[in-house]
């Protein structure tokens, strides 16, 4: 099995983007439920692209 998505450029950003969000989040130490929320969201981005990557319509 290949993970050419690892190679995308979109890919490289949206999993930068997520390590930022995480680094906001901390320093900004908002609710539990807010802090969970926001991790997710931006880890949706990567999974997506991921699982997106191997699907063609």
């Amino acid at each position: 099995m290949s993970f050419d998505f690892r190679n995308l450029e979109v890919y490289i950003k949206a999993k930068e983007f997520h390590l930022e969000s995480l680094k906001i989040i901390d320093a900004i130490k908002p609710a539990d439920y807010v802090k969970d929320q926001l991790g997710r969201a931006s880890m949706s981005v990567v999974l997506n692209i991921a699982d997106g990557y191997g699907k063609f319509s």
